[in-house]
């Protein structure tokens, strides 16, 4: 597996990638979620620009350098808060979508940042249980910070607070100088992460902050 930073040219890979990844939400009569629009363009190129945006791919696979997955992020607080993490479905089961988590835990402690947050849906299976999984926390009312109170504003302005939501946290350790990732752009490799959990990555359509 490889992570890199996001190209132009896969933007619109991404949006297929988003439409894929929604559609496991209809069967639990969420259409609302699965019809959701992808994130457009201009917003994506804003992510890669600023380079928050990274995406996992193959290089050995049939499907070569083709994103299969994609994280966006945004500095919350103290925080680097996981705006948008989905994996196409015909790549579920191999551990993408905990490896770009992986590769976002080791770039937001080099940079001195303590966890990774996000907002997710608390009864979709590939979701809050997924998290939990990977050494997420429910962050309960009175540990929510100014950034994530204002996100979960937005998103009940979006109408995902129709099926119960919460916010989560992975604490981070101090990455070692020795174990920062480089500044410069280009290409990043995450550590192949063990995937034990036998319903692990059933999917990784996540939907997070923002649009799900």
């Amino acid at each position: 597996m490889r992570i890199r930073s996001a190209r132009r040219s896969d933007l619109p890979l991404l949006q297929d990638i988003e439409r894929a990844a929604g559609e496991p939400f209809r069967a639990l009569g969420m259409a609302f979620v699965a019809d959701d629009d992808p994130p457009p363009l201009d917003l994506l190129e804003g992510y890669r620009q600023a380079g928050r945006c990274w995406v996992a791919t193959d290089p050995l696979s049939a499907t070569g350098d083709r994103p299969l997955g994609y994280v966006l992020a945004d500095p919350v607080d103290d925080a680097l808060h996981i705006e948008q993490v989905s994996v196409d479905p015909s790549a579920a089961r191999r551990g993408i979508g905990r490896a770009l988590i992986a590769h976002l835990a080791a770039r937001a402690a080099a940079r001195g940042m303590s966890a990774l947050t996000l907002t997710t849906f608390t009864d979709v299976p590939w979701n809050a249980p997924y998290y939990a999984r990977i050494g997420f926390r429910i962050l309960p009312e009175a540990e929510l910070t100014d950034g994530l109170r204002a996100i979960r504003a937005e998103e009940a302005q979006h109408g995902l607070d129709r099926w119960p939501r919460v916010c989560m946290r992975r604490e981070l350790a101090p990455a070692s100088s020795a174990a920062r990732p480089s500044d410069a752009p280009g290409t990043a490799k995450a550590p192949r992460v063990p995937d034990t959990s036998p319903s692990s990555d059933t999917s990784e359509a996540v939907a997070v902050s923002g649009s799900p």
